[in-house]
């Protein structure tokens, strides 16, 4: 289980999407503490580490909740990873595994500039991991991972030595 307090107000969904899944749904606490939680996002990366940032890019589509709103707060720019078919001008796609599937993401040219990535969740790290090797497919150089919250009972996940920084862990 995981002691941060903004856990609270998360709940548990059992069988969603699937039967077997335990679906940690974070809609209650983006409703009432959405300010707590964008701060505490923050927070995961110092001063000197925003000040060392170009773009956030957010993982569609509740990646780009907090990629958009940390790119206000920090003036930096906002990039989407997108599903296929939802993105004009498309670089290059990737296919990956889910947990309970197999899906794709796709993304415009990059520029050369250093990101972070962001998403709401990782759990095995599939989605996550596809998305760091597309980013630097397309050409943007990726310094930071966070997430919202981390289901680290299911993953060990790493890229090129980052590990995903998270808010929230659970580890049963």
């Amino acid at each position: 289980m995981t002691t941060h307090p903004l856990a609270d107000y998360m709940t548990e969904v059992p069988d969603f999407p699937k039967p077997g899944i335990l679906f940690r749904d974070i809609s209650p606490l983006l409703k009432h503490h959405f300010t707590q939680t964008l701060d505490a996002m923050s927070a995961l990366f110092s001063e000197e580490e925003w000040a060392h940032i170009d773009h956030i890019a957010g993982i569609e589509s509740r990646g780009f909740i907090f990629a958009s709103a940390l790119a206000y707060k920090h003036n930096k720019g906002f990039i989407k990873i997108r599903k296929p078919g939802k993105l004009p001008q498309v670089h290059a796609s990737i296919e990956y595994g889910l947990e309970y599937g197999r899906d794709k993401l796709e993304m415009q040219k990059g520029c050369g500039a250093r990101i972070i990535l962001l998403d709401d969740l990782i759990a095995t790290g599939g989605s996550m991991g596809a998305a760091c090797a597309l980013s630097e497919q397309v050409g943007y150089e990726v310094v930071g991972l966070a997430c919202l919250v981390d289901l680290a009972a299911l993953n060990s996940f790493e890229y090129k030595g980052m590990t995903v920084r998270s808010v929230i862990q659970y580890h049963d």
